[in-house]
């Protein structure tokens, strides 16, 4: 076990405006069953991470109130509330231990997708939805709030909608059981599907209109969907790359022309317009202005399958996968929790 000091740069992990030359590390500290985790800082503070957070990061989201959560692959969520880091998993309420999405509503209160359900959090009370109330699988891969307020979540045999106190499950004409990964909505209001398998779908309340391969998609096997500011439609997928849609065209980035897989699981936007994609196996991308930037291992980041991607209010930028957790400026990379390479993370 290595013990190091982290200055006063430390707020939400490892920021300041303030210059200290303390060198920065981390300790782990094994965790009991009964352990209360927290995150500690100040001029010569350690700071503490325990296990949960350190392992597979599949989301991070902030809420209204500036705390962040982090979605892990097995052991629930971690919170972070800008003093204290601390866990939920099912034995406080979540419906299952695999995060698959966090959103925040209208009113304030929290939503889960997970691998067991749909959990929604009103800052008090745990509140679990499954098959009896309506879901259509209790495997739920995406959950997204459209602009009128509907809660909408993808499972891995279709698409269901909140009434308000049940979901009801809305077919795609001409499918069946299908896989729904994604979920978005564009600046007319249509709602966008992603799908493992069946390309795309664009709802515009009314009628369905499918998007594939044929079409120009880069794959009908879709892991994210994306609209950016300007409209573009971004689609991410399991072996063609990502296509980009202007409303008229499709145009693909992929391995022939610049990235270095195929595989890309998550694409997200940051405040500066620039677009940020995962390719596994080679880190992450970066898109503006029609140039592609490469972050890999070269720049410090040694996380290969990047899942989420997200940019808090102090414009720290989190990457979560395989490694656990990373946070980066925008060009340089430092570990966070402790799978990551840490023979001298900082």
């Amino acid at each position: 076990m290595k013990l190091f000091f982290i200055g006063i740069t430390v707020i939400t992990f490892l920021y300041s405006a303030q210059s200290v030359t303390i060198k920065k590390s981390i300790i782990n500290i094994p965790q009991s069953k009964n352990w209360d985790d927290s995150l500690m800082y100040g001029p010569q503070l350690p700071c503490y991470y325990s296990n949960a957070i350190s392992e597979y990061i599949r989301r991070v989201f902030q809420d209204s109130k500036g705390n962040l959560w982090f979605g892990t692959n097995t052991d629930g969520l971690a919170l972070y509330n800008g003093k204290n880091l601390s866990y939920i998993n099912t034995n406080q309420g979540l419906s299952g231990s695999q995060i698959t999405g966090i959103i925040e509503d209208t009113e304030g209160n929290m939503w889960f997708s997970t691998n067991n359900g749909v959990t929604k959090y009103d800052q008090k009370n745990y509140m679990i939805f499954g098959e009896k109330e309506g879901l259509s699988h209790n495997s739920v891969w995406s959950i997204f709030q459209d602009s009128k307020g509907t809660i909408w979540v993808g499972t891995l045999t279709g698409l269901c909608r909140f009434n308000g106190k049940v979901f009801d499950p809305l077919p795609i004409p001409n499918t069946e059981q299908i896989w729904i990964r994604s979920i978005t909505e564009d600046y007319q209001g249509n709602l966008w599907f992603g799908t493992a398998g069946k390309g795309a779908f664009k709802f515009d309340g009314t009628t369905f209109h499918r998007f594939s391969k044929e079409n120009g998609l880069c794959s009908n096997d879709l892991t994210t969907i994306l609209v950016d500011k300007k409209g573009t439609v971004w689609f991410g997928s399991m072996d063609g790359g990502l296509s980009l849609y202007n409303g008229k065209d499709f145009t693909t980035i992929n391995s022939d022309n610049g990235i270095g897989n195929n595989e890309v699981w998550t694409i997200y936007e940051d405040p500066k317009g620039a677009i940020w994609f995962s390719s596994e196996g080679f880190g992450v991308y970066r898109y503006i202005n029609e140039k592609l930037t490469h972050f890999g291992e070269k720049e410090g980041f040694h996380m290969r399958a990047v899942q989420a991607i997200f940019q808090d209010r102090e414009g720290r930028l989190w990457l979560g996968g395989g490694n656990g957790l990373y946070r980066s400026n925008g060009e340089v990379f430092e570990p966070v929790t402790k799978n990551g390479p840490w023979e001298d993370p900082c």
